[in-house]
């Protein structure tokens, strides 16, 4: 069975003529677009949108467009939703293509950023620079994002260490993350315990927020981007040769460890990074991959595109629910997309246990 299923999926997994469907391309991208425009021109102050995109193309050099909006309509707009804006494009891109890469590595259609334990780790480093009362920075990062970014990164390097010792690396991969997981998070909780002034801004760091959006935070998420979603985009069509199986894959030339190792440091440093700035926020890396499975179907070679897509329209659409819902107080993004992920999860779990998966 196995050997006809890699006959099977081999010859699609290795073409190279290989091309994104264009409506498909096109939806995503607008759904991008169009949510972007949404989120600049929604809020306290609103702006129309026609003058918000006059005044985006205005900053176009020798363009010399007048866009209609007051000097101080045009300020809201470029210092404050915009850095929000293309902040959290860039951290829903970065979640949901490495969502996209677990699910390719573990071959675990449940798979998401968080399930090596990064989000316990970025937590756990988060809660000790505020339980600590730490106030030291390097360049635009301070303490909480680099403690939480170390945090992270020691998660993914101890679950794939503990993943080396054992014959099934993939399985012991899912179970090392939940023990460091779980470990970590008994750590916080004991911080959380011992140190009640803080709680408040503990709490609100682990439901996620683009309140401190800035362009030096644009940029640095968007070096991993580039980086490492670039990284992402190139291994796509080695994640549509695992799709066959480990032994199979190695069959057809390729080597499954040296593809895992190279997706797992990828993934794991772009969400490091995305989850560092923002906070965590759950349930990005795994609603969007299977929602551009069902759009385009299952190659990686569209999903890890597409997922950049449309992962950057749910972000800044949870955004400004975030920020309207209750205005003009707002919500932890994390608790939106938690709303919408927990159920997506259960449909998922049900869908597992059908076989649809």
């Amino acid at each position: 069975m196995a050997a006809e299923t890699a006959l099977t999926v081999a010859p699609a997994a290795l073409s190279r003529s290989f091309r994104l469907p264009a409506k498909t391309l096109l939806a995503t991208i607008g759904a991008f677009v169009g949510s972007a425009v949404l989120s600049l021109s929604v809020g306290a102050a609103g702006l129309p949108v026609s003058g918000v995109i006059l005044e985006l193309l205005d900053q176009i050099p020798l363009l010399g467009i007048d866009s209609g909006l007051t000097d101080r309509q045009s300020t809201i707009l470029l210092q404050i939703r915009l850095p929000r804006v293309v902040l959290g494009g860039l951290v829903g891109a970065a979640l949901a293509m490495s969502g996209a890469g677990y699910q390719g590595v573990f071959r675990n259609p449940l798979a998401d950023p968080f399930n090596l334990g990064i989000a316990a780790g970025a937590g756990l480093g988060a809660t000790i620079a505020l339980a600590f009362d730490l106030d030291w920075a390097v360049g635009p990062l301070g303490s909480v994002q680099l403690l939480a970014f170390g945090g992270a990164l020691l998660a993914v390097v101890g679950a794939m260490l503990i993943g080396r010792v054992a014959p099934n690396q993939t399985a012991t991969l899912l179970l090392a993350g939940i023990a460091i997981a779980s470990f970590f998070t008994a750590i916080q909780t004991l911080l959380l315990t011992r140190d009640v002034e803080s709680q408040r801004s503990i709490l609100a760091w682990l439901f996620g927020s683009l309140i401190a959006s800035s362009w030096d935070r644009v940029t640095i998420v968007a070096f991993y981007m580039v980086v490492c979603g670039s990284i992402l985009f190139m291994m796509r069509r080695h994640l549509d040769v695992l799709r066959v199986g480990e032994a199979e894959a190695a069959t057809l030339g390729l080597d499954p460890a040296r593809v895992r190792l190279i997706v797992l440091f990828a993934a794991s440093l772009l969400t490091a990074a995305a989850v560092s700035v923002t906070g965590l926020i759950a349930f990005v890396g795994l609603v969007v991959p299977h929602a551009i499975r069902m759009l385009a179907g299952s190659s990686y070679r569209v999903v890890v595109p597409l997922s950049a897509f449309g992962g950057a329209a749910f972000m800044i659409l949870a955004d400004v629910i975030a920020r309207t819902v209750i205005a003009p107080a707002e919500i932890g993004i994390g608790v939106v997309t938690a709303f919408i992920g927990a159920p997506f999860f259960a449909f998922l779990l049900i869908r597992t246990r059908a076989g649809a998966l």
